[in-house]
């Protein structure tokens, strides 16, 4: 790592861990929505990342939601959270266990309103129970169904099953969104360049209804124009 790579390391773990104590002390949702969108801005600020919302008419402005994004970077959450900043959607991010332990990502990921996802347990009972409850309570829930960072050269990697079974349990309709640029591309010359006015566009797609028979990952390519 040159010193470049090495200054952003430092500051992103401290920033991170720093709103993972914040996220501890929150006692309700909307400030912890608040505390996820501040630390969103201050760390793509800093990156010199500016996000572009395309369609931003098609977010609601009512309703709870499956939140489906492809995903090919790290800050893909914090362009979502950006692009939401506007909309009353708020909602609880599926994590794999990995964040949960991880020592850069692991308070604050416990923290900040997530679903604790073991995709090594052979009971995924607790995982819908607590998925129940964040929707009884009236929040959201946001997703990437490709279940871990795409790293083809395709535009998004095949989507799990388990994704729209969410929705269907919980009679709730899916918002997909596209990030088009890809990010980690931008991410990396953020850190390694240092570039000025750095520029990621995300799609708003049109809500999928869950009884939609059609697979999630087909509809999500038609809506984005996906090959």
């Amino acid at each position: 790592m040159n010193l470049k790579q090495i200054s952003i390391a430092i500051y992103a773990t401290y920033l991170t861990n720093k709103f993972g104590f914040k996220l501890k002390r929150a006692k309700t949702s909307q400030e912890k929505r608040k505390l996820r969108l501040e630390y969103s801005q201050i760390l793509l600020s800093k990156l010199n990342i500016n996000i572009k919302v395309l369609n931003e008419e098609n977010l609601p402005k009512e309703g709870q939601y499956l939140l489906v994004a492809n995903h090919r970077s790290i800050i893909d959450p914090l362009i979502i959270e950006i692009a939401l900043k506007d909309s009353p959607i708020h909602g609880f991010w599926v994590s794999k266990k990995e964040l949960y332990n991880s020592f850069f990502f692991g308070s604050f990921t416990k923290n900040a309103d997530s679903i604790l996802l073991d995709r090594e347990s052979a009971n995924m009972s607790s995982f819908f129970k607590d998925t129940k409850k964040v929707i009884q309570e009236g929040n959201s829930i946001f997703i990437f169904p490709e279940g871990t960072r795409n790293k083809t050269d395709n535009q998004i990697s095949s989507f799990k099953e388990g994704a729209k079974l969410i929705a269907l349990k919980n009679k709730i309709n899916i918002l997909p969104v596209y990030i088009k640029t890809h990010a980690n591309e931008v991410l990396k010359e953020a850190i390694n360049k240092r570039s000025k006015n750095l520029n990621i566009e995300i799609e708003i797609g049109e809500i999928i209804d869950y009884k939609d028979k059609t697979s999630l990952e087909e509809s999500y390519k038609k809506q984005f124009h996906i090959n």
